[in-house]
């Protein structure tokens, strides 16, 4: 039995064949997309929990009654308003039902306005109960990007933004962004928050596939299509149906290659090499690039059609360095991580790291950066390029000393003042210096309070 068409709004169960017709009527008439049915056999199967309709049904009826199909219904949704229509005599079996979670019950013989009006308010309470839960998961949603996607900048709500609002189109995505800026990341929440997140998430990195092996690894093969193709491989687009495909690195793909991924994208078909069955596919392709494939095309080292197929939604992820003080909470976020996985005592940064964190240019963007965290949580010393243990490693690289010393000591203030939440009574304390001096320095160097927010009453003193 099919699965319920969502736009029907009554399914009506009545084995009487003159009732069901005249029921039938009555509901159309009034603008409801009905379907009728003599029996209740496999009703709960055709029914989703995201139906938005109502269910009316006769209680004596041969095979599953009308009590049986409530438990039934009740089973999988609660919430479902199921109306039962009774005989004089089954006035005392309806209230039974209505205890067990019927949403009404229906007398023979009743008017037409009474069925009408009992079906439109429980339609209106179905509405009420999906569109609560559909804002219990959007916000369960939000909770589970920000946890993924850690980060407070401008740039990065934004981002959450953009992915909420594209999990659950169909349209295939293009995420740029810089290495180690979380492109994986980023594609698997797409899947995660879409209605595809039962389906399989099949990564592949084609910048990782020798050119030999890329065509059999994304379309598959059957036996003999080339030496030593002794028994047929499902390739990653065959074997990613029903879900999401993340195809990394996708600009390292040969231009013979970009055809083929063309036609897929664009006809839903695979053909594995060596066959000629098409493989009707129903996936959604996240393709990732570290590249300007606009820039790639004009060159020539890019499919100009490719681009413009994929380029329908691009999302592009802000390199760490364009996201401000994110640096600190994602460092806080890796080191208290790596903490509690190795069983070690969490680490907090001192007011001088966390200055030369906001200073650093990570060009290994967040993937340097939890690096960097795990051997500060274990104790390590962390190099040249980005030593927590040593203010000197990280000061500026141009200008004379008092120059590089005084933008350090901007830095360190910046990063200090954003941690106390405008309170200059914490920000004194944290920087180990008088209140005055403070003042003085904040003038010095242009920073305000008011910046960040802050209006603790210690502000003005």
């Amino acid at each position: 039995m099919t699965t319920l068409d969502p736009r029907t709004q009554v399914l009506l169960i009545d084995d009487d064949p003159h009732l069901r017709q005249a029921l039938s009527q009555t509901l159309d008439l009034a603008g409801l997309q009905v379907v009728s049915l003599a029996d209740a056999r496999g009703v709960a199967a055709r029914i989703g929990r995201d139906w938005a309709g109502v269910v009316v049904s006769d209680i004596r009826m041969p095979g599953i009654d009308g009590m049986q199909l409530l438990e039934q219904l009740h089973e999988q949704d609660p919430d479902l308003p199921v109306l039962l229509i009774t005989g004089h005599g089954d006035v005392p079996l309806a209230v039974q039902a209505m205890r067990a979670g019927a949403y009404d019950f229906l007398e023979k013989p009743f008017a037409s306005e009474e069925l009408l009006d009992s079906v439109r308010r429980a339609l209106a309470l179905r509405r009420l109960v999906l569109d609560n839960r559909s804002l219990r998961l959007a916000l369960a949603d939000r909770q589970q990007l920000s946890a993924r996607l850690v980060g407070q900048s401008p740039a990065m709500a934004r981002l959450r933004e953009q992915i909420g609002a594209l999990a659950n189109i169909s349209a295939d995505v293009l995420i740029l962004g810089e290495t180690g800026a979380g492109k994986e990341v980023v594609a698997r929440a797409l899947h995660d928050l879409s209605n595809r997140r039962d389906g399989p998430f099949v990564a592949i990195n084609a910048g990782a596939l020798a050119e030999s092996v890329v065509e059999s690894e994304l379309f598959g093969h059957e036996p003999g299509a080339f030496t030593g193709a002794q028994k047929r491989r499902i390739g990653k687009f065959e074997f990613a149906n029903g879900g999401t495909l993340f195809l990394d690195e996708i600009e390292s793909m040969s231009l013979e290659v970009q055809v083929k991924l063309l036609r897929l994208l664009q006809e839903r078909v695979v053909e594995r090499l060596g066959g000629n069955q098409l493989i009707p596919l129903d996936i959604r392709v996240i393709a990732a690039t570290k590249e300007d494939l606009r820039q790639a095309a004009d060159q020539g080292r890019f499919r100009a059609d490719l681009y413009y197929r994929l380029n329908v939604a691009p999302l592009r992820i802000p390199p760490l360095r364009e996201r401000g003080e994110d640096a600190l909470l994602l460092f806080q976020h890796f080191a208290d991580g790596a903490s509690a996985r190795h069983g070690l005592p969490m680490r907090e940064l001192q007011p001088g790291q966390r200055a030369m964190l906001l200073r650093h240019p990570w060009p290994g963007n967040v993937r340097e950066l939890q690096n960097a965290a795990e051997r500060f949580a274990l104790g390590l010393d962390l190099g040249l390029e980005l030593n927590l243990n040593s203010p000197q490693s990280d000061v500026p690289l141009s200008g004379n000393l008092s120059e590089q010393v005084e933008a350090f000591e901007r830095a360190m203030i910046a990063a200090e003042l954003s941690r106390a939440h405008g309170s200059l009574r914490s920000l004194a304390e944290a920087l180990g210096v008088p209140r005055k001096t403070l003042h003085d320095k904040l003038r010095k160097h242009g920073l305000s309070v008011a910046d960040t927010g802050g209006s603790s009453p210690d502000d003005l003193d």
